[in-house]
């Protein structure tokens, strides 16, 4: 049989010497004028594990190619097809026919050019890699199947092909193996955009999760019943894993095609192509990270599969929570940095550059794209984070939700809140699908949905994490803050972002000076099972050598009657010219609490502000005789949804953080216990202002005696 075959790389080159080898005529065409002059001065040696042999052979360029070809196989890159096409235009004998020898779905490209009635379709599955000019390393031998495009007879010509060509079977359903091999090549792809083996990357049941929804999101796209091949059964994807695990570790070829173009022959892949064919989430989140890699913005990396397991988790677990605002593809970031490798998603009130700042809004969700980054996402992409994800909120972080944006729920009982008005990234972070996040808080955001989702949320000092580029409700007391999955993950990342290196080590219980206040433990608005979680929570520290210290007569309440004044004039400052221009922007609870915003007077704001700075000192003293102040955080668990702050069961909401943010305080909530019902319960902690370190140092001692108590009813 003659044979041109237009591709002298991998898979063409080690197909094509076994024809040489069994007799054919064979005529290689390639666009490597160094690797064609090689074939010609030395012939073609396959080399490797299956067998080492060197056959005479012929090369041409492609504007050697003789006049008329009557059969030709393709086996170029899909990205190339299109050239490879153009180069048959009107070069077939009237009985040619062309046979593709290429991964992903080319063949309509090819019968754009020649016809469909000309294609011949084949799926090939044994491992091969280009070395060196002339040089092809054979690395196993797979499935080898070949099939007419149009109908499914097995046909003469077909039947030509498979006599000729080494491990070729015939098929009635070509294409129900191509898209067999869509779902693992999808797979391949993203195991390519680490610097694992294909059968590390399989095989490691940190990615399995990832691995079977990639191949399940394809799969679901097959116009026909894929097929099984090599191990692989589009009906058992989990123990297909297991088996192609074994298949690709008795393979000479460790790396698949795609690692190989990216980090040795630096070229292009065939990822476009992939994102052509294949519709869904996953499989484009692979393609713009490949992407991503080919410019030069990321090398193969395990951190890379890290951010598409997260990817795949904020897919199956955060958005039926909803919370997600928007997914970031590919995220720009440092190369390395202490929070290198780690996926943190932002409050979606944040400036994001290239992302609009929705602040749970729908008219905000539509508006310009930020043009600069916030200081603190500056921040984290220089220390190798990736922000990948914008989470949903509470409308201006103003305590409602917005009629027409889906409120974020509780990992624990989708059927309650996760809070406001952090509420996404609370969710995120409580369903596992990354380790920490970015809220803000302004009475209680951070710590309030911490306490609901069963994190550790962390409101620092004032001004310990720059405000720069955040929607602002009052600039007195808005923060910005964290929600991790624990308090040393929570120190790691604030003590990287403002770039602290000395941290104070673990507290010692014995001896530490806890201060709590009775009152706040016998107020009415606490609910009996919040209440019991704190005393049990206290004796447990007393039971480990803590000295309590029961506090009474604080100036809390005096301060906190600044609040109100403080807040409200300075939310209308921000939206009073919205809200009076166009107050059909806003939902009806935001809306009704903006509108009381303005009965509060210049006059009344600057004597909240000057009463507030003259009480700051004797709530200071409170520290005077104690290391931490320990108080309830909220006074009740998750409820069905978030109250409006305007209304009794929303005062008592914040009852016990709101003081913070008066004073400026670090404040943090920490898992503490569970309702009957299987709902989280935190407390919340506190130092003097500027202690941040102390605070955390802690809350990471007291996290682990509590650890008992929280492990009882964890899910």
């Amino acid at each position: 049989m003659q044979l041109t075959i237009i591709g002298a790389g991998a898979i063409g080159g080690t197909i094509g010497a076994h024809l040489i080898r069994a007799g054919h005529d064979i005529l290689f065409c390639d666009t490597d004028s160094a690797h064609v002059d090689a074939l010609n001065s030395n012939g073609i040696t396959i080399e490797g594990p299956v067998e080492n042999f060197t056959v005479k052979a012929r090369a041409v360029l492609p504007e050697d190619l003789p006049e008329k070809l009557e059969r030709v196989a393709i086996a170029v890159k899909s990205h190339h097809t299109k050239s490879a096409a153009e180069l048959l235009r009107n070069r077939l004998t009237p009985n040619g026919y062309v046979v593709t020898w290429q991964n992903g779905l080319t063949a309509n490209e090819l019968s754009e050019v020649v016809g469909a009635e000309r294609v011949i379709v084949s799926f090939v599955n044994f491992g091969a890699d280009y070395l060196a000019p002339g040089r092809i390393m054979q690395g196993n031998i797979g499935t080898f199947r070949i099939g007419e495009l149009v109908g499914n007879e097995i046909t003469p010509r077909v039947r030509e092909l498979v006599d000729a060509l080494p491990y070729a079977q015939a098929t009635e359903n070509i294409l129900g193996f191509l898209w067999g091999k869509e779902a693992y090549g999808a797979m391949l792809y993203a195991g390519a955009v680490s610097d694992l083996s294909i059968a590390d990357a399989l095989d490691d049941p940190r990615w399995r999760p990832l691995m079977k929804a990639i191949a399940h999101e394809v799969l679901a796209q097959a116009p026909v019943k894929p097929e099984s091949f090599d191990g692989f059964d589009p009906s058992d994807i989990e123990a297909s894993l297991d088996r192609l695990v074994t298949f690709n570790r008795a393979s000479a070829k460790t790396h698949s095609g795609i690692y190989r173009d990216l980090t040795v022959r630096k070229r292009k892949t065939e990822v476009d192509d992939l994102m052509r064919d294949l519709k869904g989430p996953l499989t484009n989140y692979v393609g713009t990270l490949i992407q991503s890699i080919e410019r030069g913005e990321r090398i193969c990396e395990v951190a890379n599969l890290e951010l598409l397991a997260a990817y795949e988790r904020c897919e199956r677990l955060g958005r039926p929570l909803g919370a997600i605002s928007k997914i970031l593809e590919a995220p720009l970031r440092a190369a390395s940095g202490p929070l290198h490798g780690i996926q943190i998603a932002v409050k979606d009130i944040i400036d994001i550059k290239g992302q609009p700042r929705g602040n749970g809004n729908p008219e905000g969700m539509k508006s310009d794209s930020a043009k600069e980054d916030a200081p603190v996402i500056a921040r984290l992409r220089e220390l190798g984070a990736d922000v990948f994800v914008a989470t949903s909120l509470l409308e201006y972080a103003a305590g409602a939700t917005h009629p027409d944006i889906p409120e974020a729920m509780n990992p624990y009982n989708p059927e309650r809140t996760a809070g406001g008005s952090s509420g996404g990234s609370a969710a995120l972070v409580g369903a596992g699908v990354c380790e920490v996040a970015l809220g803000t808080d302004t009475g209680g955001s951070i710590r309030i949905p911490a306490h609901y989702c069963a994190v550790v949320g962390f409101k620092p000092s004032f001004g310990a994490l720059p405000i720069g580029g955040v929607t602002p409700l009052s600039p007195t007391f808005d923060h910005v803050g964290l929600l991790a999955n624990n308090v040393a993950t929570t120190a790691r990342v604030f003590n990287a972002l403002v770039g602290e290196s000395k941290t104070i080590d673990a507290l010692p219980i014995n001896g530490l000076r806890i201060g709590y206040i009775k009152s706040q433990l016998l107020a009415a608005e606490l609910q009996p099972n919040v209440r019991k979680a704190i005393t049990d929570s206290l004796d447990a520290l007393k039971d480990a050598g803590a000295t309590l210290v029961e506090i009474e007569g604080t100036p809390f309440p005096s301060i906190e009657e600044t609040f109100g004044d403080i807040l409200l004039y300075e939310a209308w400052q921000v939206h009073g010219s919205k809200v009076e221009s166009a107050p059909e922007h806003y939902g009806p609870e935001t809306l009704r609490l903006l509108q009381s915003a303005r009965e509060v007077n210049k006059d009344s704001y600057q004597k909240a502000l000057a009463r507030r700075i003259e009480l700051l000192p004797s709530v200071a003293a409170i520290y005077d005789d104690i290391d931490l102040l320990l108080t309830p955080c909220t006074p009740y668990v998750a409820p069905a949804t978030t109250p409006p702050v305007d209304t009794p069961e929303g005062a008592a909401e914040g009852m016990f953080t709101g003081i913070f943010n008066i004073t400026g305080d670090p404040a943090i909530s920490i898992p503490c216990g569970w309702s009957e019902d299987g709902l989280p319960i935190g407390l919340q902690l506190s130092t003097l202002i500027g202690t941040d370190q102390r605070l955390l140092a802690g809350a990471g001692v007291i996290e682990k005696i509590l650890a008992p108590l929280v492990a009882r009813k964890s899910h």
